[in-house]
């Protein structure tokens, strides 16, 4: 079955061209040329995956991505930002906001191919046989063929990416985890200049998993560790 792709961007040349490399990759796009467009076909049609632009008219994209985040029914789909604002506090503004990658235009089309690859990859539960369905840690319980987490009876909603990490971590405790590692594991790539996206995955999940946020330990110019406790 063929993965669905929603693209919003207002620039049609852009759009086309998107939309084209995604047909020719095999999947079925949709487009749309503004925010609110686009947010009622996210709702309505629960696409795969969302490539959000976000310079729209109407509803900008970074609105249009945290109605998705916070709306039960979308907060799942994956969403890569594609924007010219390529400064870094633009970069951590959109991960904090929950998208799943960042591409600055001009972009290379067959760079974006591959980044939807690869977080399509992520989002597809991908059980190990060797892996465990629930990982343990003190009361904190991850569920890993669905993604779930909970610490005592409270549910903890993390993102696919989140989820992700986290779970990197503990089936590694007690190592050091390299942001180069991370990247590679959890993202599915690695990119030059994008620390900063562990550093802001890692400040996210700190703040969703309290009370065990200190267990995840900073390793100075390295990455991090979570702690055997």
């Amino acid at each position: 079955m063929e993965e669905t792709i929603l693209v919003i961007e207002d620039d049609t040349d852009i759009l086309n061209l998107i939309a084209w490399h995604l047909e020719h990759e095999g999947f079925h796009a949709l487009k749309h040329t503004s925010g609110d467009q686009g947010l009622e076909a996210a709702i309505g049609q629960q696409p795969d995956l969302v490539i959000l632009d976000l310079m729209l008219p109407g509803t900008d994209g970074l609105e249009v991505c945290k109605t998705l985040k916070r709306n039960k029914g979308t907060e799942n789909i994956p969403v890569i930002m594609l924007t010219a604002k390529g400064e870094e506090i633009d970069r951590i503004v959109g991960f904090e906001l929950g998208a799943d990658d960042y591409i600055v235009k001009p972009f290379s089309p067959r760079e974006l191919m591959l980044r939807i690859k690869a977080v399509l990859r992520r989002h597809t539960p991908q059980q190990e046989e060797d892996e465990e369905k629930l990982l343990r840690h003190r009361d904190m319980v991850l569920e890993t063929e669905n993604y779930k987490v909970r610490i005592g009876d409270r549910p903890i909603h993390l993102t696919v990416t989140e989820f992700n990490l986290l779970l990197d971590l503990l089936k590694n405790k007690g190592r050091v985890r390299s942001r180069d590692r991370l990247l590679d594991r959890v993202w599915g790539y690695q990119f030059e200049g994008y620390h900063r996206t562990v550093d802001t995955h890692i400040r996210r999940l700190r703040q969703k998993i309290e009370p065990y946020a200190d267990d995840i330990e900073t390793v100075r110019g390295v990455g991090y560790r979570f702690m055997e406790k």
